[in-house]
C-alpha cells in the first residue's frame, strides 16, 4: 500500500475442512446438521471494524462447531444494514436477496445430505431470517436460528455483563468483550470512553440510527473485557446443545435447555 497507513491484518473466515472431512464428520452422526454464520458490513463506531457482527457471528459458529459434530460453513457477510446507511463503509443487500442466498444455501445442502442448518445470526437487523426459518420449518424443512434472545440473556448473565440487552444495542459491552476475546488486535483505542445510552428507540426503522447517536454507539463497550467475551462464548456453546438435539431428532419435541425451561 503506498502512503503511511496500513490495514490491519485480515483474518481468514473461511474452514479448512475439505471434503473427507466433511463426509467423515457426517458418517458418525444420524442427522447432520450445518452452521452457517451470518454478520455483515456496518458501522461500529470509531472502535470496532465495519466486519464486527461477520467476526462475533464466526466466532459464535467456531466454539459451537468445536463442541459439536456440526458443519462449519463460511460466513455471510453482507447483509440488511440499512438503518447504518448515515455512516461510511456501510454496504446493505436487500432482505429479498438475503432470504434468497439462504434459501439456496439450503437447498443446496439437501442435495448434498446436509438436511438441517442452523443461521447464526450476528446482526439484529436481519429481521428477515427469522421469516425464513419459519417458512422453512412449515414446508417441513429443518433449519433454527440462534442465538435466541434467551441464549443471549443467559449467556449475559454467566459472562457478568453489566449492560442489559435493551441497553447493549450496537458496539457495546458485548461486541466489544467477544471481540476483545477473539480479535484483540482489531479492537480500536476509544472503546473505555464511548459509552452512549439510547433505550427509547421506538423509531428506529423510521428515522434509522443516526437519529440516535452521533458515533454510532449505543452501549456501554466501556464495560468489555476479554474474559467476558470469553465466558460469553462458552455459555452460547453450551445453549447449542439443546438446537443439535432438537434439528437431529425423530420428533418436533421441545428439548429440555439443561436449565429447568422448555
Amino acid at each position: 500500500m503506498s502512503g503511511s497507513q496500513t490495514r490491519p491484518v485480515a483474518h481468514s473466515l473461511v474452514p479448512a475442512d475439505t471434503t473427507e472431512d466433511v463426509r467423515t464428520r457426517g458418517a458418525g452422526v444420524s442427522r447432520q446438521v450445518a452452521v452457517l454464520p451470518v454478520g455483515s458490513f456496518e458501522q461500529h463506531g470509531a472502535f470496532l471494524p465495519l466486519a464486527t457482527d461477520t467476526l462475533v457471528a464466526c466466532a459464535v459458529a467456531r466454539e459451537m462447531a468445536a463442541a459439536h459434530p456440526v458443519h462449519l460453513l463460511p460466513p455471510v457477510t453482507i447483509s440488511c444494514s440499512h438503518e447504518h446507511a448515515g455512516w461510511p463503509g456501510t454496504v446493505s443487500i436487500s432482505s429479498v436477496t438475503l432470504h434468497a442466498v439462504i434459501r439456496d444455501i439450503a437447498a443446496s445442502l439437501r442435495r448434498s445430505g446436509v438436511d438441517a442448518l442452523v443461521l447464526v445470526n450476528g446482526h439484529g437487523g436481519n429481521y428477515v431470517l427469522g421469516n425464513v426459518v419459519q417458512e422453512s420449518s412449515a414446508r417441513g424443512e429443518r433449519m433454527a436460528l440462534f442465538p435466541a434472545p434467551e441464549d443471549w440473556e443467559v449467556a449475559r448473565e454467566r459472562a457478568g455483563v453489566q449492560t442489559s440487552l435493551l441497553t447493549d444495542m450496537h458496539a457495546g459491552e458485548i461486541e466489544t468483550s467477544i471481540l476483545l476475546h477473539a480479535h484483540p488486535e482489531l479492537v480500536r483505542p476509544g472503546y473505555e470512553t464511548s459509552d452512549f445510552v439510547a433505550d427509547d428507540r421506538r423509531h428506529l426503522l423510521t428515522l434509522g440510527m443516526s437519529a440516535y447517536t452521533d458515533s454510532g454507539v449505543i452501549g456501554r463497550p466501556s464495560l468489555g473485557s476479554a474474559e467476558k467475551g470469553k465466558r460469553l462464548l462458552a455459555s452460547l456453546a453450551d445453549s447449542f446443545g439443546a438446537y443439535v438435539s432438537l434439528l437431529t431428532s425423530a420428533d418436533d419435541s421441545v428439548p429440555d435447555t439443561g436449565d429447568g425451561r422448555k
